[in-house]
C-alpha cells in the first residue's frame, strides 16, 4: 500500500440512520461507532481520515450504502428500497436469479453468477452484481434461500482523499519496464480503513499475515455480461470491499489486486508502506519477497496470490487492454517470486494443513476445486475465459522474458 498503516480511525458523527435488520454484527458495531453512513444519502462535511494523505489529487469519494434484507427465504419482491441501488449482494443456498425495476420498467431475469471470494473458515461468498440504479428487485431461489444487501457505492455522505492514479510501481528487486499499468492506490478508490478496524476503532479485525508465494490464481468478479463496458470499477471495489470486509467479516478486500476493462490496476488487501502493493516488509528464508493473505479462495489462501479481473466472462474475454495488465502483473509476481507459470507446485496452505493440492502454478478459482474439492466448487474465472489460461501462462512467459527475468 502507498500510505502508512492507518492510526485509530477518525471518529465522525453522521446524520444517516440504519434501515438494517435489529440484529448485533460486526457491520452494526462498526455503524455504532464510526458513524459510518447506513441508509439514506445525506451528504456531510468531508474529511481527511487517517492514511489518506497520500500526495495526489484532492478528491473526494462516497461512503458506502447499506441496507440488509434477511427476510426473503426462497424469493420475494422488494417494491422499494432506502436508496437507488448500484449494486445488490446476494447470499444464496442454491441457483438464484434476479430482476431489477428501474424507470424503465422491469429487466429480463438473469442468473446470478461470480466469484464469492473464500475465507480461511471455508468457500463462499455473497456474490455482487450491478443494479443499473434499481429501485426494486425480484429474486427466485431453487430449492433454497437467499439473504441481501441493497448498495450503493456512489450517492453517500463523500470523505476527502489526497491519493491519485499513477504508473504501476515496479516490485523491490525487478527491472523497470518503460510501461506499466495505470495504478489505483486504496485511499484514491476510496477504501475506508475504518473497515479494517473492530468497533473500538484501534485493533485490526484481521491483521495482516505474511507467507512465501507459491501460487498466483486468477478471478472473474461476474455478475453480467455487461459489466465488462461502462463499468464504474472503483464503485464496484467499494462494494465489494464494503461486502467482504464488513458484511463477511474478513476483515478486508479479499483479492490482492483487481484489473477493469481498461487495463487499470487496483490495489486490494492492505500490505504495508512500501509503494508496491501485495508484499510485505520481509524476505523468506529463501531471500524472496512474502505476499499478504488475502481471502479469495476457501481454505487455500496462505502463499496464493488472487487477482480478480473486473468484468462477467461467462460468454466472452476479458478485454485486450485487461488482458495484457494481467499479464504485466503476473510476469511482475512470477518474476520476483521465481515462479514458472508453466509449472506445478505442490501446495500446502500455511493455516489449513489439510488444504493441500497438486495445481498449477499459474491457476483460475474453479482449478482449486479440480484438484481439492475442499476449495468449493465455482465457474470462476469464467467459462469462456477458463480455456485460455494455457495461452495466458505462455504470454506470462514471454513478458517475463521481455522484462529480463530468467524463464529456465
Amino acid at each position: 500500500m502507498t500510505s502508512p498503516e492507518p492510526g485509530p480511525p477518525e471518529f465522525r458523527p453522521s446524520t444517516t440512520r440504519d434501515l438494517g435488520d435489529d440484529v448485533i454484527t460486526r457491520r452494526s458495531a462498526l455503524l455504532s461507532a464510526f458513524g459510518l453512513a447506513a441508509a439514506a444519502a445525506v451528504p456531510v462535511a468531508g474529511v481527511v481520515t487517517a492514511g489518506e494523505a497520500d500526495a495526489g489529487a484532492d478528491e473526494r469519494v462516497p461512503d458506502m450504502l447499506a441496507h440488509d434484507r434477511t427476510d426473503l427465504g426462497g424469493g420475494g419482491t422488494v417494491d422499494g428500497t432506502p436508496f437507488a441501488l448500484t449494486h445488490l449482494a446476494v447470499k444464496a443456498t442454491a441457483e438464484t436469479a434476479v430482476r431489477f425495476r428501474t424507470r424503465g420498467g422491469w429487466s429480463d431475469w438473469r442468473e446470478i453468477s461470480g466469484c464469492g471470494g473464500g475465507h480461511d473458515s471455508g468457500p463462499g461468498g455473497a456474490r455482487v452484481i450491478p443494479a443499473l440504479g434499481a429501485s426494486g428487485y425480484e429474486i427466485q431461489v431453487k430449492d433454497g434461500t437467499a439473504s441481501v444487501v441493497e448498495l450503493n457505492a456512489v450517492d453517500g455522505p463523500r470523505r476527502r482523499i489526497r491519493a491519485a492514479a499513477r504508473p504501476l510501481p515496479p516490485p523491490a528487486g525487478s527491472p523497470r519496464p518503460s510501461r506499466l499499468p495505470t495504478y489505483v492506490p486504496r485511499a484514491a478508490w476510496g477504501a475506508d480503513e475504518r473497515y479494517r478496524y473492530e468497533s473500538d476503532g484501534v485493533t485490526l479485525d484481521s491483521p495482516p499475515l505474511f507467507f512465501p508465494v507459491q501460487t498466483l490464481t486468477v478471478h472473474h468478479s461476474g455478475g453480467g455480461e455487461q459489466e465488462n463496458e461502462g463499468l464504474d470499477a472503483a464503485a464496484w471495489m467499494r462494494a465489494i470491499y464494503y461486502m467482504q470486509a464488513v458484511e463477511k467479516d474478513w476483515g478486508d478486500f479479499g483479492y490482492q489486486l483487481a484489473i477493469d476493462a481498461d487495463g487499470t490496476v487496483y490495489e486490494g488487501t492492505y500490505s504495508d508502506p512500501d509503494p508496491f502493493p501485495v508484499f510485505g516488509p520481509d524476505r523468506s528464508a529463501a531471500g524472496l519477497p512474502m505476499m499478504v493473505k488475502g481471502s479469495h479462495v476457501g481454505l487455500y489462501n496462505s502463499g496464493n496470490i488472487g487477482i480478480c479481473v473486473i468484468g462477467h466472462f461467462m460468454e466472452r474475454q476479458p478485454t485486450e487492454a485487461a488482458r495484457d495488465s494481467l499479464t504485466t502483473v503476473l510476469a511482475l509476481l512470477a518474476g520476483v517470486c521465481e515462479l514458472d507459470p508453466s509449472g506445478t507446485t505442490s501446495y500446502v496452505d500455511g493455516l489449513n494443513p489439510e488444504s493441500i493440492a497438486t495445481i498449477d502454478t499459474l491457476t483460475s478459482h474453479g482449478d482449486w476445486n479440480r484438484a481439492n474439492p475442499r476449495a468449493g466448487a465455482t465457474d470462476c474465472p469464467g467459462t469462456a475465459f477458463r480455456p485460455q489460461l494455457p495461452s495466458l501462462r505462455q504470454d506470462v512467459r514471454d513478458r517475463m522474458r521481455q522484462f529480463g527475468f530468467p524463464t529456465g
